[in-house]
């Protein structure tokens, strides 16, 4: 079965619910109104629908190879990454100055969806580069912007990200990696990382790795790790490539899934010491990299919508071939398609409210990003800024954990077929397992959620949310209407049962952290839960508005019923997670460690 990108629902939510218009108003984004946004997706569906999607089963059977240092990518993947870059698709949220095209990041969050729909292990490489770029762009010198972004805006140089080491996994207080200071200001770089995403590969000229590394001398911790740019090759000041730096690829992982995506460990100065370029000041290595990284964190969350999208598609296109059983009903004589079966449309019905309630977020979230970075106002950057930081650990956790849902899903309306590779259904449910863990596990988003996103303010932030939400009940409420009525009920439900978590969990935090820290991913699905429900409860009343109009009666009626089917099996669950964080926590800490 081929994608289709579903480029009717992403210009809804960008004009309903990203507020596209508000945007424009903006000088920044003054030519990127809603007919700028249908070209781009329009031309972004066309290239990805054609060259990256036919790609996708053939780097899983055929995935990313190594040998003596060299590493061969899936067949076609070189040819179609050149296309990609002479599309202008890398550049395409990142400054016109340095050779983007400066469109807001809502957008290209459209846009990211679709690549990631198409293919993956693909869409990793200009993932791992947007999050390069955007660290250069906020700490690298002037002389390194105007030397690595353009070729990385062109797609002829990628980016990597190089935090993770054997020893330390996911704590980067326990980072090794030595930075020795030379005399003519660059360092000599020695270490080993590992779980690199496209580390090395065959794809472009150049690779452009971002390295946490210890300068001699500096503090112990997070507080003494700087970051530094080491070039695959050596950059001559007019961009002209020398030769090759002292970073070798030893290995690459052999993994459950995104198999063509190559994972690599990245040896670090074995002959002589690999030569890096110190980004911004010494031991500031770990701010620098968190813009990288939620960066990537917001992208892995649209990788979560776009792998759920892809498992539905496959999946009704299968529950309409497949003939099974009478229907429950007796509306057909004989056996029936199994889209007939109440179950599997249940099934069907939830995979597309999850990706459309998570989809919504997002953009929502890409929207205020380009507001708290672009917008003239200083107090209205500052409340976009606030909104995009509460969201994006829901973006990333609540997206990933809904797309192993959706998957698994997308593998049981298939049946038994589900479980045999040739089928395809498997391959979404193994690749979108590593998005719940790369790029900060759940756990990792719901501390942080936890920490600095509910406790520091003392739930302010989550309280305003609340507010908000509320608004939106009161639209909901006043419609003579069953399924907005049904709507904010169970919205309402939802948010009461939110702020006591919030009261919970702020209240705990400090005074007994276990207690706090127990709920934290059940507090992480509640909130995204709630936050994709609302964004449905919004959709739900411009879909109604637009009907009433007489605006694309079919489209709208669909978003109309799966915007109540998320109200009435999905929203309902908020209450159950409430009782678990408000009065479960005993439980999680009470059982002796040795008892296990």
């Amino acid at each position: 079965m081929t994608y289709r990108a579903p480029v009717k629902d992403f210009l809804f939510g960008l004009k309903e619910l990203a507020g596209l218009d508000q945007l424009t108003q903006i000088d920044a984004f003054a030519e990127a109104g809603l007919d700028t946004a249908q070209a781009v997706l329009e031309e972004c569906a066309k290239f990805n629908e054609g060259v990256v999607a036919p790609l996708n089963w053939e780097g899983d059977k055929n995935p990313s190879s190594w040998k003596d240092g060299v590493v061969t990518t899936t067949p076609g993947f070189k040819e179609a990454f050149k296309q990609y870059g002479e599309g202008g698709w890398q550049g395409l949220q990142h400054p016109v100055e340095f050779g983007g095209q400066g469109l807001p990041k809502a957008i290209g969050a459209a846009c990211g969806e679709i690549l990631n729909s198409a293919n993956l292990s693909f869409a990793l490489c200009p993932l791992l580069t947007d999050g390069a770029i955007e660290a250069l762009l906020t700490a690298g010198s002037e002389a390194q912007k105007a030397l690595y972004l353009p070729p990385m805006n062109e797609g002829r140089w990628t980016g990597t990200m190089n935090l993770t080491e054997p020893q330390a996994g996911s704590d980067l207080a326990a980072v090794r990696t030595k930075a020795e200071p030379q005399p003519d200001g660059s360092y000599k770089i020695f270490g080993t990382k590992i779980f690199i995403t496209y580390g090395e590969h065959d794809m472009a000229e150049n690779i452009v790795h971002l390295v946490l590394a210890r300068v001699a001398g500096a503090p112990e911790g997070v507080k003494g790790i700087s970051l530094f740019i080491v070039p695959k090759f050596m950059v001559g000041a007019d961009g002209s490539l020398g030769e090759r730096n002292d970073v070798h690829c030893v290995s690459i992982e052999h993994k459950m899934g995104i198999k063509a995506s190559p994972t690599a460990v990245l040896q670090f100065g074995d002959h002589g010491g690999a030569v890096g370029y110190l980004v911004g000041q010494e031991n500031r290595g770990l701010e620098y990299m968190f813009i990288m990284m939620n960066s990537a964190r917001f992208a892995v969350g649209v990788q979560g919508i776009a792998v759920a999208e892809r498992a539905y598609q496959k999946a009704v296109q299968y529950a309409r071939d497949r003939v099974q059983s009478r229907p429950v009903d007796g509306s057909v004589a004989g056996a029936a398609s199994i889209i007939h079966h109440p179950d599997v449309r249940r099934m069907l019905m939830t995979m597309r409210a999850y990706t459309e309630g998570c989809r919504a977020l997002a953009l929502v979230a890409g929207a205020a990003y380009d507001a708290a970075h672009h917008h003239p106002d200083p107090e209205t950057r500052k409340a976009n800024q606030t909104f995009y930081e509460f969201m994006v650990p829901l973006v990333k956790g609540y997206s990933t954990e809904m797309s192993l849902e959706v998957t698994s899903l997308g593998v049981q309306v298939h049946g038994g077929m589900g479980f045999i590779e040739e089928t395809g259904a498997a391959q979404y449910y193994r690749d979108a397992k590593i998005l719940t863990i790369y790029e900060g596990t759940t756990a990792i988003q719901s501390n942080d959620l936890v920490g600095r996103k509910t406790a520091r303010d003392g739930g302010q932030t989550a309280r305003a949310l609340a507010g908000q939400i509320a608004q939106t009940e009161e639209l909901l409420a006043a419609r003579d209407d069953a399924a907005a009525q049904s709507f904010a009920k169970n919205l309402k439900a939802a948010r009461l049962a939110f702020l006591e978590a919030v009261d919970f969990i702020a209240g705990s935090a400090k005074a007994s952290p276990n207690s706090a820290y127990a709920g934290s991913v059940p507090y992480l699905m509640l909130a995204g839960n709630l936050m994709a429900g609302w964004q449905m409860g919004r959709a739900l009343l411009a879909a109604q508005d637009s009907l009433n109009e007489g605006e694309d009666v079919d489209f709208m009626k669909s978003k109309i019923v799966t915007a109540r089917f998320y109200a009435e099996h999905i929203l309902v669950k908020v209450p159950g997670l409430r009782d678990a964080i408000v009065g479960g926590a005993d439980s999680v800490c009470d059982m002796a460690l040795d008892a296990f």
